[in-house]
């Protein structure tokens, strides 16, 4: 049955440039569109916040940007209400390529194809610890830092989406965790619910003399989420054989002037060193290995959730920008609607 009534959106104005926020977007109202064969009609429900949605909207439409006018981009909890795709039933929740507005119509395909969230999992669940986040965190550590009982291990941003979950695998892993973040608020949380060895605040405190107290004598395992002069510091302590996973570059996305790299890479040719980049859709086919894990620990309790969720899609624009101002503690999500029943 054809849904009636105004679909609310975000549009893509312009390449974005400078302090994020509404003004950098188009609020839109438009009919709620149809499907076709081969396409669903879905209302989204919890919208996946992450760095890397930044990217293409700061890129010139004659570069490969984003056109004005097309809805930002995103993943999303969604809740099809009406179906043309085989694969896809009215009701089903699903994990999926969406955008920034009240009602999509999609196929199923994206970044990665949509995923069924199982029945009892939450859709902010769904779409932060198990959704790509999580999925990243659990191979980049599992994975691309094979590590080893015992071994030190450091990251970035550890307050944030990926970097709280990966954090506490490497616990798991039997690790030594430091974690930098920036704020009292997200170190006590990595110290009291996280439950890592130690914090290191570098909004008040000095990362490199930190470390030098707590990893005299360096590290094994860095997990890079921010890049800029942390991966310095982690190059300059990187123990022999010692593993650098490159996950994200949060530091230099918004950064109009980023600097090019590292100064100090051919230190890892100095420890037999490795450094390592990580897409999570090289893993999509074990995606769910991951999930069955991560939700297996989270209902244990042995890993914590942390979400920071911003109410209404109207928020969505400063949602995004909490990511670059390091307001967020946990997945930033926005929350838009719940599921509801399907005639």
């Amino acid at each position: 049955m054809r849904t009636k009534g105004v679909n609310h959106r975000w549009l893509v104005q312009s390449p974005i440039q400078g302090p994020i926020g509404p003004h950098q977007f188009r609020w839109n109202e438009s009919e709620i569109p149809a499907p076709v064969e081969g396409q669903m009609l879905v209302r989204n429900l919890w919208l996946d916040i992450a760095p890397t949605q930044l990217l293409p909207l700061r890129v010139a439409p004659e570069a490969g940007g984003l056109p004005p006018g097309t809805p930002v981009p995103g993943y999303a909890a969604v809740q099809v209400l009406e179906s043309k795709h085989p694969r896809y039933s009215p009701g089903e929740i699903l994990y999926a390529s969406s955008a920034w507005e009240e009602y999509s119509v999609i196929d199923g395909t994206g970044y990665w194809d949509a995923v069924k969230v199982p029945s009892g999992v939450s859709p902010d669940l769904a779409v932060g610890t198990l959704g790509i986040t999580g999925l990243v965190a659990y191979f980049g550590v599992t994975e691309v830092a094979r590590p080893r009982p015992g071994e030190l291990f450091l990251i970035s941003a550890a307050a944030g989406g990926v970097g709280s979950v990966a954090a506490q695998i490497a616990r798991l892993r039997g690790l030594k965790v430091i974690g930098i973040a920036g704020g009292q608020a997200k170190c006590d949380w990595l110290l009291r619910e996280a439950h890592i060895d130690a914090a290191i605040d570098h909004r008040s405190e000095d990362p490199a003399a930190r470390l030098n107290d707590l990893c005299p004598d360096g590290i094994d395992i860095y997990f890079d989420n921010v890049g800029g002069p942390i991966l310095d510091l982690a190059l300059e302590r990187l123990r022999p054989h010692g593993r650098i996973v490159l996950c994200g570059m949060t530091g230099r996305y918004a950064d109009p002037n980023p600097a090019w790299g590292p100064t100090n890479y051919s230190q890892l040719i100095m420890v037999n060193g490795r450094m390592e980049g990580l897409l999570g859709r090289d893993y999509f086919d074990r995606f769910p290995e991951a999930m069955a894990a991560l939700l297996n620990w989270v209902r244990e309790g042995q890993i914590k959730v942390k979400e920071d969720v911003v109410v209404g899609l109207d928020g969505a624009p400063r949602a995004l920008a909490r990511l670059f101002s390091g307001e967020n503690v946990g997945k930033q999500l926005v929350k838009i609607a719940e599921p509801a029943p399907i005639e």
